[in-house]
C-alpha cells in the first residue's frame, strides 16, 4: 500500500521482504531517497511503541501559536463558548480577511488529528467570506485552547480486534440563520479514532426524528466507505457495525418499514438504512445522551462536559506531565 502526496510517499507492506523488493523496484524507476520508518509526514508526527502508533501535530500547532502571537497567552480550557451566537453577530467587520482565512485554513488541517476541534472549526469556517471581529476573537480563543495542549493527538492502538463502532448525533435547527441541522459522527476501529465529522445537513428537517434519521444516513455512508477500504487492506468484516444513536424513534423507523409511511417527505435515498440493516452492514443500538460520543461534534459544550467527552474519545497528550 502506497500513500502518495506529490513527491512524498509512505509505503507499507505485510512483511519486510515485500517492502524491500518494492523499494528496490521503485529505485530503478525513479530517483528516491529512503528516510526509513516514518516519523514526520506533512506536519503529522508519528511515535511508535508497543501500545500502538501515536499521531499528533505538535510542531504544527506551535507554529500557529507563534504566528498569532499567542505563545505567552493564558490557555482556554475549552474551544468555543457555550450558547454562542456567532451566526447572528452584527458587530463590525474584521478588516484583515486574509489573516482570518489563513488561520481557519490551518485549523482545518489541524483537525485531522484533533477530534475536539471538529465543531469549532465547522462553525468558524462558515464566515470566511465576511468575518466579524467576534469571529476573529472566537478563532483566537481556539488558538488559546491549543496553548494548553499543543501535543494532543490520537492513539492507534495495537493488539485490538479490528472491528468498527460508530456513533451519530444531530442538533435540530442548529443553524439559526438557515434552520438547517447539524450532523456529527464518530467512528472507531478497534477502539481507536479513525473518522469524525461535523457537517450541516443539506435539507431543512421538520422534526427531530427526521434529523436523527438523516444523521444515521450520512454515518452509514461513511461506514460503507471504510468497509470498502478495510477489505482492500485484507481486513475481514465478519459482523455488523454497531451504530449508536440516542433517538429511539429514528431507530424504530430504520428497523420497521411500516413506519416509513409516516416519513414520505424524506428522500428515498435515506431508506437504504433499512436495507443495510437487513444485509448486516450495521446494527442500530440505542445509547443515552450522556454516553453519546458524537454529542461533542454537534454543539458547544461547557468545560465539564467537554472534558468528560474528550476523555471518552480516547484523545491523549503524550507531551503533558504525568
Amino acid at each position: 500500500m502506497v500513500l502518495v502526496y506529490v513527491d512524498d510517499l509512505i509505503v507499507s507492506a505485510s512483511n519486510q521482504t515485500l517492502l524491500a523488493s518494492f523499494k528496490t523496484y521503485m529505485n530503478k524507476c525513479f530517483h528516491m531517497k529512503d528516510l526509513g520508518i516514518s516519523k514526520y509526514f506533512l506536519g503529522l508526527e508519528l511515535a511508535r511503541s508497543r501500545t500502538g502508533i501515536y499521531l499528533c501535530q505538535r510542531k504544527y500547532t506551535l507554529g500557529i501559536l507563534e504566528e498569532t502571537g499567542l505563545l505567552a497567552s493564558k490557555p482556554a480550557t475549552f474551544p468555543v463558548e457555550q450558547n454562542h451566537r456567532l451566526a447572528l453577530d452584527k458587530g463590525p467587520d474584521f478588516k484583515n480577511v486574509a489573516a482570518y482565512r489563513r488561520l481557519i485554513g490551518r485549523l482545518i488541517y489541524l483537525a485531522v488529528t484533533r477530534p475536539d476541534l471538529s465543531y469549532s472549526v465547522h462553525i468558524l469556517s462558515q464566515f470566511m467570506q465576511k468575518p466579524k471581529h467576534a469571529h476573529w476573537d472566537a478563532a483566537l480563543r481556539v488558538v488559546r485552547y491549543l496553548k494548553g495542549n499543543p501535543g494532543q493527538g490520537i492513539l492507534l492502538r495495537a493488539h485490538t480486534d479490528l472491528h468498527l463502532t460508530a456513533w451519530c448525533d444531530s442538533d435540530w435547527n442548529g443553524c439559526p440563520v438557515t434552520r438547517r441541522s447539524l450532523t456529527g459522527w464518530y467512528i472507531t476501529l478497534g477502539g481507536s479514532s479513525i473518522s469524525w465529522k461535523t457537517q450541516k445537513q443539506p435539507n431543512i428537517s421538520r422534526s427531530s426524528c427526521e434529523v436523527e434519521y438523516r444523521a444515521m444516513y450520512f454515518t452509514v455512508q461513511e461506514i460503507m466507505g471504510i468497509n470498502n477500504l478495510l477489505r482492500a487492506f485484507g481486513i475481514p468484516l465478519n459482523k455488523p457495525t454497531p451504530l449508536h444513536c440516542d433517538s429511539k424513534s429514528a431507530i424504530y423507523l430504520a428497523a420497521n418499514p411500516v413506519f416509513h409511511e409516516r416519513m414520505k417527505h424524506v428522500e428515498n435515498d435515506c431508506y437504504f438504512i433499512r436495507y443495510e440493516i437487513v444485509k448486516g452492514t450495521i446494527a442500530t443500538k440505542h445509547v443515552s445522551t450522556h454516553t453519546q460520543l458524537a454529542d461533542i461534534f454537534t454543539k458547544a459544550l461547557g468545560q465539564k462536559e467537554f472534558h468528560e467527552f474528550l476523555s471518552k474519545l480516547g484523545v491523549l497528550d503524550l507531551h503533558s506531565p504525568t
